[in-house]
């Protein structure tokens, strides 16, 4: 008598990515979803929707929020417990903003084991410094439209108009400035270099060099992810 095939279910992959202010984690995080269907939990954004919604760990969260004080790991841990349930993240997760640090990895690998998942691929994106100073602190936007510019790659065709909707009113963020920005990087790298030799000791630590065009570093994230796929 022939015996049943048994399909064993493969854990859904998990990515982190690290990246200082300005690396391109976004742009690559929603290149990765609309490829490979996975969702990108972004902390800020998960605590504002348990907050909105109303869950145990979002009334949690909002308490201390409300009384100025810093969300506990136990609590944003308790969140992302509860977002990993959603049914779409089954294709996947892309996780940013955390960990930052050890200890939250740890108790992030603890949440994973439960679920019988682990970090698939730790990548972290390279940045040359001085370059990056240069690229945030050139950077305005249009106040009337959104549409962003910088002084040396994007400027727009007529200086001080908007290319998109014609406005004359451009914007900088206070804390773009080289001096912010240096420090931004300086603050970044001590916090992530022990982070970043945590998952290397385990073997899932990517660096890929993000100075180049979008599409390179896309197509180095592909393979990455594509490998966690099996």
């Amino acid at each position: 008598m022939a015996m049943a095939e048994t399909t064993l279910a493969v854990a859904a992959p998990v990515l982190i990515l690290l990246g200082p202010p300005g690396a391109g984690k976004g742009t690559q995080a929603r290149m990765i979803e609309e490829k490979f269907g996975m969702v990108q939990l972004s902390t800020g954004d998960l605590l504002r929707a348990a907050v909105k919604q109303g869950t145990d760990a979002g009334n949690r969260a909002k308490a201390v929020m409300e009384a100025g004080g810093l969300v506990s790991d136990d609590i944003v841990i308790a969140i992302l417990r509860d977002r990993l349930a959603d049914r779409d993240t089954e294709q996947g997760v892309i996780l940013d903003g955390f960990p930052r640090t050890t200890r939250q990895a740890e108790a992030l690998d603890l949440l994973l084991a439960e679920r019988e998942q682990k970090i698939d691929a730790a990548i972290s994106l390279e940045v040359d410094d001085g370059e990056m100073v240069t690229r945030i602190s050139g950077r305005f936007t249009c106040a009337g439209c959104g549409e962003g510019y910088h002084d040396s790659f994007k400027a727009p065709k007529t200086a001080g108009i908007c290319d998109s909707c014609g406005g004359t009113d451009m914007i900088r963020r206070a804390d773009d400035t080289a001096e912010t920005v240096s420090s931004r990087l300086a603050a970044y790298h001590a916090q992530t270099a022990p982070l970043a030799q945590y998952y290397a000791d385990r073997g899932a630590l990517h660096r890929v060099p993000a100075m180049g065009a979008i599409a390179d570093v896309a197509e180095r994230l592909d393979a990455i992810v594509t490998a966690t796929r099996g």
